[in-house]
């Protein structure tokens, strides 16, 4: 069984991965994490391209046998719609059903996602809390689990590389020195 863990992932930081890697602990599964080409609530916001965000991944798995980078989206029409993400996953691996990873933050919105009532026919729905977003009982959630919290936002990341200051152990060290190599983030 395989976990999918969607997001922007601009940049990937340590908060995902520790989610990712309690993910797999607790429901004995590999996890990938979905880069999305462009989220439908976040259309036009600016950061790395999605290939750079693809690559940022790569770093920050590399060496983890439980993780890996699941690239499908990059090859999807936009927006990226999980609903779609799942058909086309579903038509390259027959027969594998896959769980879906959601921050309950995400999980509160899952009612205004497109074609929301076809996901739990598609896959298993997984939520882990987040700090201040309660679970609502009638979404279509299989098993809420627990993980560590890590306060820190891909926003606060980018803001801080913005402004000149440290990303150090915010982000792994290969995905803060692709950030640099790559001058992303950086003010005009």
């Amino acid at each position: 069984m395989d976990a999918l863990f969607g997001g922007s992932f601009d940049p990937v930081h340590l908060g995902h991965l520790v989610v990712a890697e309690a993910a797999a602990d607790a429901l004995g599964a590999r996890v990938r994490l979905m880069p999305a080409r462009e989220q439908p609530f976040k259309r036009g916001a600016a950061g790395a391209t999605a290939a750079q965000r693809a690559a940022m991944l790569d770093l920050a798995v590399r060496g983890n046998p439980r993780l890996a980078v699941e690239r499908i989206e990059l090859e999807l029409e936009t927006p990226s719609y999980t609903v779609r993400t799942l058909r086309a996953l579903a038509q390259r691996e027959p027969g594998n059903r896959f769980t879906l990873l959601l921050g309950a933050d995400a999980a509160a919105e899952l009612p205004a996602w497109h074609e929301a009532a076809a996901l739990s026919d598609l896959a298993d729905v997984v939520v882990f809390g987040r700090p201040g977003t309660a679970l609502t009982p009638q979404l279509p959630i299989q098993r809420v689990i627990d993980v560590p919290v890590i306060e820190v936002s891909a926003t606060e990341v980018r803001r801080r590389v913005a402004a000149g200051r440290s990303i150090r152990y915010l982000v792994p060290d290969s995905v803060r020195e692709y950030i640099a190599a790559h001058g992303l983030y950086r003010t005009s």
